[in-house]
């Protein structure tokens, strides 16, 4: 079993509790005075910094939401008052991908771009990867964070990193193939698009010595059809992973599976909070993802909302790591839970069911209203040569039978759906 930090990541969990309370105090004796965003919220709720003393007294600390840090880079143009440093201080700009709104500006100065690339490390060496990997990462760089942090984990670790932006699909599954890849890190959607592309241009995926996929981005890596289809027409072992932009990479998967995603704790303090009240879940109960970064003091998120689902365990894993699990990884968003016919449906269930089916290529989902009812419709982009009535009533059953709902299913002509490279939109509300 490889491990970045074996330190770390069997730390005795009290020990690993102190070690947070020290970090996160440092933190605040660097921000407080200087961050104007963090200094007024402590101000406001009249908190003193330094009288948490322990990880339970953050309790007091206000929870801070993504619609605070884009209105105080509104009013504080162009960065936002979230900063702890000079702008001169900083030196990398990115910003949230924009899926689900107005994108977020976040900034690192050298320091945390460190952090950054020891968090993917983290992520990486979880995996499996050595120096003797050669890691190829697809898509051309653009101020979207993730995958630009997987190149400094790459760097920390010693593994070669091998771009691949610039190119189409199938150019990229011949790059992958001269130069003898042996993992790749991109989102769930696009490791089965290039397995699509390779089965229409007849490329023959075994000629790539590929033994790893790292999926991130988007669900998909922690639904269970759509990481056993990857496995299945690559013929590799999987492993999510998942963080965020203005957050960090803040859990992975290791290669005891299937058993959840840890969470990195010396980097990170996490809690799991009832997204209607706020109070904390009980142990293994699902509830809202509540985040504190430890080293990113340039730019901190503190008890933030990230509107993520998951369910924590504090049990033993058989690698050795003492760092709790996300049994399941990321298990939907709070604010993507749609409501059909009386029943809450997330697009990752629909995916696993759908996912099942081998014939499907593409597929979207839309709900909308007819007759002041909830009604479902899934289109569907098959395969070539697919018989269209088998495939539709497998997925209608499939739905009928997991989620008790009658859904419509259609299929489009194939290759009419979109197909993506980054995060995936394939749910569409209607009202």
């Amino acid at each position: 079993m490889r491990f970045f930090d074996h330190a770390l990541e069997t730390m005795p969990p009290k020990a690993i509790k102190e070690l947070q309370i020290e970090k996160l105090r440092s933190m605040f004796k660097k921000l407080y005075g200087h961050n104007r965003f963090y200094t007024d919220k402590f101000d406001t709720a009249g908190i003193d910094h330094k009288a948490i003393q322990n990880v339970n007294d953050m309790a007091q600390i206000p929870l801070t939401n993504k619609e605070e840090l884009i209105k105080a880079q509104h009013d504080s143009p162009p960065f936002g008052s979230n900063a702890t440093f000079p702008e001169s201080a900083y030196s990398r700009f990115h910003q949230t991908s924009g899926t689900t709104g107005k994108p977020l500006r976040v900034l690192d100065t050298p320091e945390s771009w460190e952090w950054w690339g020891r968090c993917w490390g983290f992520v990486l060496t979880g995996a499996g990867l050595t120096e003797n990997d050669r890691l190829f990462v697809p898509f051309s760089f653009g101020p979207f964070i993730g995958f630009w942090a997987a190149l400094e984990g790459a760097r920390i670790i010693n593994t070669m990193m091998i771009p691949g932006g610039g190119r189409d699909s199938l150019e990229r599954l011949h790059l992958m193939k001269e130069l003898g890849v042996t993992a790749i890190c991109c989102t769930p959607t696009y490791a089965l698009r290039l397995a699509e592309v390779a089965r229409e241009a007849e490329f023959d995926l075994n000629e790539i010595p590929l033994r790893i996929s790292i999926l991130s981005g988007e669900p998909g890596a922690n639904v269970p059809a759509t990481k056993s289809r990857v496995e299945s027409v690559w013929n590799v072992k999987s492993y999510d992973h998942a963080g965020a932009s203005e957050v960090g990479a803040h859990s992975f998967e290791c290669e005891i599976q299937p058993n959840g995603t840890h969470v990195n704790e010396s980097e990170f303090i996490v809690e799991v909070l009832n997204p209607d009240t706020l109070e904390p879940v009980s142990e293994g109960e699902q509830g809202e993802l509540i985040i504190t970064n430890l080293g990113r003091i340039g730019f901190p998120v503190i008890r933030y909302r990230t509107g993520d689902l998951v369910r924590l365990n504090h049990e033993p894993c058989k690698c050795g790591r003492t760092f709790p699990r996300f049994e399941g990884g990321v298990l939907g968003r709070v604010d993507d839970m749609v409501v059909v016919r009386g029943i809450n449906v997330f697009p990752s269930a629909i995916e696993n069911l759908v996912r099942r089916s081998d014939e499907v290529e593409e597929f979207r989902i839309t709900v909308s209203t007819v007759k002041q009812m909830g009604h479902l419709s899934i289109e569907l982009d098959l395969k070539k040569d697919t018989n269209p009535e088998n495939a539709k009533n497998d997925v209608y059953q499939q739905i009928r039978n997991e989620l008790g709902l009658s859904s419509e299913i259609k299929v489009v002509p194939h290759g009419s759906l979109p197909r993506f490279e980054m995060k995936a939109r394939r749910l569409h509300v209607n009202n």
